[in-house]
């Protein structure tokens, strides 16, 4: 089973590549975010003419969540958090597919830190950790997967400079500290379950040259439970995709479980 996450950057400018990719790797499920789309621009009949089934949680300009799946019968569990700081953003939706239970998430960015955009994040951060929490305790394989916004850590393997990440709400202490807790909780950050070491970087910005110059960082993740990480097989980045005419600024990130 095949689970991937892609942060569209915009489903209405990024159809084609987004059909290109799922017609070139055909993850059995893949967890969407930022749509910038309200819920009746989805193109939902392109998606299911790809072979796939859809639910999504739009937003008008921003946000907007989204899980596809490829044959399995795709049951909706949740649709935002329970004690969402602001539930007028969607940010959160979560399903089973084929007895796994799926969620694709995009945490807030945070920027400008310190500030309200930063409070929020971390406000938010502690809704996701009450629910990563209830769906630890079901002993079910959950995947948790999307756009986290943390840089796990200041290691080269993780960001191409932390001294020029330094003051972005990325790398702060505090959104470190609350995806640790995740990982001291018994959850297992995949990638770096099967790649230990060395670069996996996930984002390069469209500006400064980032992408020709490797100038990138991991943000998107894919957290398993006991009883998914038990079943872990591979993991990688589809970093081409980030090099095609008018990509995302986000490369498709993705595991294997038996």
């Amino acid at each position: 089973m095949k689970i991937a996450t892609f942060n569209i950057n915009g489903i209405g400018a990024r159809l084609p590549r987004l059909l290109e990719w799922l017609d070139e790797t055909k993850p059995d499920v893949a967890c969407l975010q930022e749509l910038k789309a309200p819920d009746e621009r989805f193109p939902e009949m392109e998606i299911a003419a790809a072979g796939y089934r859809a639910i999504w949680h739009g937003q008008k300009s921003w946000n907007g969540v989204a899980i596809l799946a490829r044959e399995a019968a795709l049951i909706e569990t949740m649709r935002g958090l329970p004690n969402d700081p602001d539930p007028s953003h969607s940010r959160y939706i979560e399903a089973e597919v084929d007895g796994v239970i799926v969620a694709s998430l995009y945490l807030p960015n945070g920027n400008p830190q310190p500030g309200p955009k930063f409070d929020y994040k971390l406000a938010w951060f502690e809704a996701l950790l009450a629910r990563a929490e209830t769906l630890f305790a079901s002993e079910r394989p959950v995947v948790l997967a999307g756009d986290w916004n943390v840089i796990p850590t200041d290691d080269r393997d993780d960001v191409f400079s932390a001294a020029r990440m330094a003051a972005d709400a990325l790398s702060q202490p505090e959104s470190r500290a609350c995806f640790r807790r995740l990982i001291h909780a018994g959850w297992t950050d995949a990638i770096r379950a099967i790649h230990p070491r060395g670069p996996v970087y996930t984002f390069w910005d469209y500006t400064m040259n980032a992408w020709p110059r490797d100038a990138g960082f991991r943000i998107d993740h894919l957290m398993l439970s006991p009883a998914a990480a038990d079943r872990l097989v591979d993991a990688g980045v589809d970093r081409a995709t980030r090099g095609k005419e008018k990509a995302s600024d986000h490369a498709p990130t993705w595991i294997t479980l038996r």
